[in-house]
C-alpha cells in the first residue's frame, strides 16, 4: 500500500465529487406488500426529484408503476409522505402535478378519480369490500387555513371528491380498517399540539354503507402521543404510545390497553410524514418492529403470545419503513458502511435479499469515516448526544501538529434525529479532511419523551448550546481545531445556525439552508401543520412577542459578524424565501461576508440533482475561502459580498 500524502486538512483530493455523491443516490421509502408484489417509493434527483413507485413482481422483475411524467407525491401538511396504496394489483396514488388521486388497474394507464379542485389526499386505506378508499383530505377551496378531514371515496370514480366521515379535529391521519371491515381506527390532534406532543386514537364501528357509528377516543391526550394504529391479521388493534415516557407498543383489549414490550427504547418516530410504519405483522403471532436506542435502530420480532422479543441481528443500524406479510419482512435500512437499501427478510429461513440500493457507491472501509457515538456534558448538568466523523481518506493525512476543521451539523425538525447511516453528503466532507459532528441536541427524537421536551420554550437556546458544547468538547479532547469551527443546517437546523452566529462567537462561519431568521414571520406566514408549533417551542403568539423578537436572528444582526452562506428554494412554502433574502440584504449592508444562492423550482429541501450539486459545491467553495484552504477539485465560484 502506498504511503499517504501529507496535505492540509480541507485540501485533500477526494474520490467523491459532489456530482458523483448526488448522482449516485436515490431516496428509498414507504415500503408495502400486496400479495406477491413488493412495493416501495423512490425519489430520483436525476429526474428533478420525481417520486417513482416501484414494484418487484413475483418473478423478480422490477417495474415502475407510475410512468413518467407522473410523480407520486402528496402535499398534505406540505411534507406529505406515503402517496400510494395497492390492493390486488390495483394502484391508487396522488399525482404531484395536480394533487388528484389516480387509479391504475393492471395493464391500464393511470386515470384520475377525484375532481379538478383545490383538494389534496394522503394516507390511503383500501376498502375492497365496499369499493371505498378511506383517506385524509386537505381542502384548500375556501382559502385561509385548509380543512383536514377524513373522507370515504368511491374507489372507481368520485366526482364529489369524497364523503366526509370525520370532521372537527384540526388534524386527522392514519385511517386503518379492521380485517373484517367492521371497525375503523384513526388519529386526531388539535392546535397547538404537534402529533408527537399530544395525539388521540379513535375507534368507530362501520356499517355496510361505510357510515361510522359510536366513535370513541380510546387512547391519547395532550400529554400522550399515540401513533401508528395497526390491526393484526386476527383482528386485534395495536398502537404505539409514549405514556411511559418512551414510544412503546400497546394492544387494545376493549376496555384498556396492554403494554407488549415495555422498554426504555423508541418503537416509533415523530409523525412528520404520512405512512409512518416502524412495525408490521408477518403473521398474527409475529410482530416485526424497529427499536431505537440512542439513535441506533435494530429490527426485532415480538411474539404476541409470549411477549418475548427476539433480535434479528441484521447488519443495519438505521431502520426506516417496515412492512410484513406471510413470514416476509420488507424494509428500508442502512449502516455506517452501507447506504440506504430495500431489504427482504424471510423469517423462516433467515435469508436476506437486497432488492434495491439507494446508491451505486460502494463504501470502502479505508475511505469511509465510521462515526463515533459520543456523549458530552451540556447546560444544566445534562448530557447530550452526537455522532463524530473523523477525516478519512486512504490517500491523505494531515500535517503534524495540525487539527482539522470541524463542521457541526444541526438536523431539521427540530424534532428529528441524527443517525449513523452512511451518507455521501457527510463523506463528501470527511474525505476532504474536514471532521463532522452530527448533533442530537436536546429536543431530538430517539431518546425518549423527556429528551424531546428539553426544547419546550427553549428553541434557539438548548439546540444552540448543545451544538456549541459538542464542538468545544471535541476541541478540548484535541480532535479538532477550535479556530476553524463551522456550523451548518437546514430548515430548523438553519435557525440553529443563524442563532449560533447571532448570539455566540464559537463558530468561524456557517451555512443556512432554507433556515428561519424571523420567528414572528414564521408564526404568521407558515402552513397549517406547523402554524402553532412555536407555541410549545418558543411561546404562544402573540402573547410571547418579546421572546420571539429576542430569539430571532434578524432582530440581532449587530451580533452576527461571522461569514454566512444562505441557500434557499424559491418556491418554499414552509420557510418563505423572503426570510433568507432579508438576511442577505441586511448582512450585505452591514459589511459581513455573505453569499446567497436561490434555486428556482425548489421547495423546502432541494430535490433536483443539479441544484443539490451546486449547493454542496457552493458550501465547499465558501468554507475554503473563509478558512483559507485550497480545494483539490475545481468548483464553480460563488459571489461572496464584502470579501
Amino acid at each position: 500500500m502506498s504511503a499517504r500524502r501529507v496535505a492540509p486538512y480541507g485540501s485533500w483530493a477526494s474520490h467523491l465529487s459532489a456530482e458523483r455523491a448526488v448522482a449516485a443516490g436515490i431516496g428509498l421509502s414507504d415500503v408495502a406488500i400486496d400479495g406477491p408484489r413488493l412495493l416501495w417509493q423512490e425519489s430520483r434527483p436525476a429526474e428533478k426529484g420525481r417520486q417513482v413507485l416501484m414494484c418487484r413482481e413475483p418473478d423478480g422483475a422490477l417495474r415502475e408503476l407510475n410512468p413518467a411524467p407522473f410523480s407520486a407525491r402528496t402535499r398534505v401538511h406540505e411534507y406529505g409522505g406515503k402517496a400510494y396504496a395497492m390492493h390486488d394489483g390495483v394502484l391508487f396514488f396522488s399525482a404531484d402535478a395536480d394533487q388528484r388521486l389516480y387509479r391504475a388497474d393492471p395493464g391500464r394507464a393511470p386515470r384520475p378519480i377525484t375532481p379538478v379542485a383545490a383538494l389534496r389526499y394522503a394516507d390511503l386505506c383500501v376498502d375492497a369490500r365496499r369499493g371505498l378508499l378511506w383517506c385524509v383530505r386537505e381542502d384548500h377551496r375556501a382559502g385561509g387555513e385548509p380543512l383536514n378531514l377524513l373522507v370515504a371515496l368511491d374507489a372507481a370514480d368520485d366526482e364529489a371528491g369524497g364523503r366526509i366521515v370525520v370532521q372537527g379535529p384540526d388534524f386527522v391521519a392514519a385511517p386503518r380498517l379492521s380485517p373484517d371491515g367492521r371497525q375503523l381506527a384513526w388519529l386526531a390532534w388539535h392546535h397547538p399540539d404537534m402529533p408527537w406532543d399530544g395525539c388521540e386514537l379513535w375507534l368507530a364501528d362501520v356499517d355496510d354503507q361505510g357510515l361510522l357509528h359510536g366513535a370513541r377516543r380510546i387512547a391519547g391526550s395532550r400529554d400522550e402521543a399515540v401513533q401508528q394504529p395497526q390491526w393484526s391479521p386476527d383482528g386485534r388493534l395495536h398502537f404505539i404510545s409514549d405514556r411511559s415516557g418512551w414510544w412503546n407498543l400497546y394492544r387494545w383489549l376493549g376496555d384498556g390497553a396492554e403494554p407488549l414490550c415495555p422498554m426504555e427504547a423508541e418503537f416509533g418516530q415523530p409523525f412528520w410524514n404520512f405512512g409512518l410504519s416502524t412495525y408490521a405483522f408477518a403473521s398474527a403471532r409475529q410482530l416485526v418492529c424497529s427499536v431505537t436506542r440512542r439513535a441506533v435502530s435494530q429490527l426485532a420480532v415480538l411474539d404476541t403470545d409470549t411477549l418475548q422479543l427476539q433480535w434479528l441481528g441484521l447488519p443495519f443500524s438505521s431502520i426506516g419503513s417496515v412492512a410484513a406479510a406471510g413470514g416476509r419482512v420488507l424494509f428500508t435500512a442502512a449502516s455506517p458502511l452501507q447506504p440506504v437499501s430495500v431489504g427482504l427478510l424471510h423469517l423462516g429461513s433467515g435469508q436476506l435479499e437486497i432488492l434495491r440500493r439507494g446508491s451505486t457507491l460502494e463504501a470502502v472501509p479505508e475511505d469511509t469515516s465510521v462515526p463515533e457515538a459520543i456523549e458530552f456534558p451540556t447546560a444544566g448538568g445534562l448530557t447530550a448526544h452526537a455522532f463524530f466523523y473523523r477525516p478519512c481518506n486512504a490517500g491523505f493525512e494531515g500535517p503534524a501538529g495540525e487539527k482539522p476543521p470541524l463542521l457541526v451539523m444541526g438536523h431539521g425538525g427540530p424534532t428529528a434525529m441524527a443517525g449513523n447511516a452512511y451518507r455521501a453528503a457527510v463523506q463528501y466532507w470527511t474525505s476532504r479532511g474536514i471532521a463532522v459532528l452530527d448533533v442530537n441536541y436536546g429536543g431530538s427524537s430517539g431518546f425518549g419523551r423527556a429528551y424531546r421536551q428539553r426544547l419546550d420554550s427553549a428553541w434557539g437556546v438548548v439546540d444552540v448550546q448543545d451544538c456549541i458544547r459538542g464542538a468545544l468538547y471535541l476541541v478540548a479532547r484535541g480532535d479538532v481545531d477550535g479556530a476553524r469551527l463551522i456550523i451548518r443546517g437546514g430548515s430548523a437546523g438553519g435557525y440553529t445556525v443563524l442563532s449560533a452566529l447571532a448570539f455566540h462567537d464559537a463558530f468561524a462561519c456557517g451555512a443556512s439552508l432554507y433556515g428561519i431568521g424571523d420567528l414572528q414571520t414564521l408564526a404568521e406566514d407558515t402552513h397549517k401543520f406547523e402554524a402553532r408549533y412555536l407555541d410549545r417551542l418558543v411561546g404562544p403568539w402573540p402573547a410571547a412577542r418579546e421572546v420571539y423578537i429576542a430569539r430571532s436572528p434578524l432582530h440581532h444582526l449587530d451580533g452576527l459578524k461571522r461569514p454566512l452562506i444562505l441557500l434557499q428554494g424559491a418556491e418554499d412554502k414552509v420557510v418563505p424565501p423572503e426570510q433568507s433574502r432579508r438576511m442577505h440584504a441586511a448582512l450585505k449592508a452591514r459589511g459581513v461576508p455573505v453569499a446567497y444562492l436561490e434555486f428556482e423550482g425548489e421547495q423546502h429541501g432541494f430535490r433536483q440533482q443539479k441544484n443539490i450539486v451546486r449547493a454542496l459545491e457552493a458550501e465547499a467553495f465558501f468554507y475554503a475561502r473563509i478558512l483559507g484552504f485550497t480545494l483539490a477539485d475545481a468548483v464553480p465560484p460563488v459571489a461572496i459580498d464584502n470579501l
